[in-house]
């Protein structure tokens, strides 16, 4: 991954990029931004850029050894550690288990969710985090020299998912990091880090991206024709990965918007055993995916609700969800708006919780009954 190749965040290119040219290199950098605004891209080639030989004003020089082997990403001095599944019952695994995975994913496309790096460890049922054995690996590799240049790099993605074992342990190593260390954190819910962690790092902010964007890089990576473009940069809401999604038209999309319309419309009909069988099929989901129909969820009752203002340049859907917003958007309103919204939250904080799934969703879909009538 090049500078070249990171959609639109050109302010935060050209900051990294002058830390560098300046010597005025952090030790360690937290990276912080919504799902698919680049953050994970920017770091590899931030990465890359530390590392290069012949780095030039733009961008790394893409033909030196240190190049060659992050092309591959096998550079001897860049790591990574990231959330992953336990591979054994009562033994926590380590990053360099799935590493194979892992750079598989990234040089298929660095803009990816934790649901596709869950899919591509065939784990789409269990909850990834860091263990703590993760900390001793880090410390491991980062007490050996930089064998190519300068640095050493250890990328940390979705940092928030470390045990708090793990958290304690990063600390320290932060508090004292080894002599040409940089740690780049690339988190998605910075909240939930330690705040002693939060301190010892220097915070960059990443905007959503602007549809002009989005849409230029559909035209120019993805051969999207320009009206499609636009389209699918304006239901994109600033992520490229959305944007990645729609070219693809997710099987996974398609469900949510099945079980989303299934819910609204039994709920309104009082039909409690179909209420009882849907949530059944969400409870037969793993964790994180009944998440992300949750956050769903969430976006829709979101969307029917302004689309009630008649403002289509502040709608983000597609065109099968706007003709169902046709005739559901009116249940939407004021009176329960509010309400709708935080049932799904409090919904949401409960799978977090491992709370009964079928409880759960049954009990959501029951409260679904009274609020529509709101």
């Amino acid at each position: 991954m090049f500078f070249k190749d990171v959609t639109g965040q050109e302010q935060v290119k050209r900051q990294l990029i002058e830390s560098v040219q300046h010597k005025k290199v952090a030790h360690a950098l937290l990276l912080c931004g919504r799902q698919g605004s680049g953050k994970l891209p920017l770091a590899l080639a931030y990465a890359r850029y530390l590392c290069c030989e012949s780095p030039n004003e733009h961008d790394a020089c893409g033909v030196c050894p240190s190049c060659v082997k992050m092309n591959k990403l096998i550079h001897p001095d860049i790591h990574f550690a990231f959330p992953i599944v336990k591979q054994k019952a009562g033994k926590d695994s380590v990053c360099n288990d799935f590493l194979p995975a892992w750079r598989e994913i990234i040089l298929h496309s660095p803009y990816f969710g934790l649901p596709d790096w869950l899919e591509k460890m065939g784990a789409s049922n269990q909850q990834a985090q860091i263990f703590v054995r993760e900390s001793d690996e880090i410390q491991r590799k980062l007490a050996l020299k930089a064998s190519q240049g300068q640095f050493k790099v250890m990328l940390i993605w979705l940092p928030e998912k470390m045990n708090a074992e793990c958290s304690n342990k990063l600390l320290k190593l932060l508090e004292e990091p080894p002599a040409g260390t940089v740690f780049l954190l690339v988190s998605e819910e910075p909240e939930l880090l330690l705040p002693t962690i939060r301190s010892r790092t220097q915070r960059i902010n990443l905007p959503p991206l602007s549809e002009h964007e989005i849409a230029q890089a559909l035209e120019e990576r993805y051969r999207i024709q320009p009206d499609d473009a636009r389209e699918i940069a304006h239901q994109a809401s600033g992520s490229m990965l959305q944007a990645l999604e729609a070219i693809h038209l997710s099987e996974e999309h398609k469900v949510f918007f099945d079980l989303f319309i299934r819910l609204m419309r039994s709920s309104y009909a009082r039909r409690i055993v179909e209420m009882k069988q849907w949530s059944e099929q969400v409870a037969s989901m793993g964790r994180e995916r009944q998440k992300n129909f949750l956050v769903y969820c969430q976006r829709m009752i979101r969307e029917n609700f302004i689309y009630n203002f008649h403002l289509p340049d502040m709608n983000y859907m597609t065109q099968e969800e706007q003709q169902f917003a046709v005739r559901f958007s009116p249940f939407v309103n004021e009176r329960n708006v509010i309400g709708i919204m935080e049932e799904l939250a409090e919904a949401q904080t409960h799978i977090e919780q491992n709370v009964n799934a079928k409880i759960v969703f049954f009990d959501f879909a029951l409260k679904m009954i009274v609020l529509l009538k709101g």
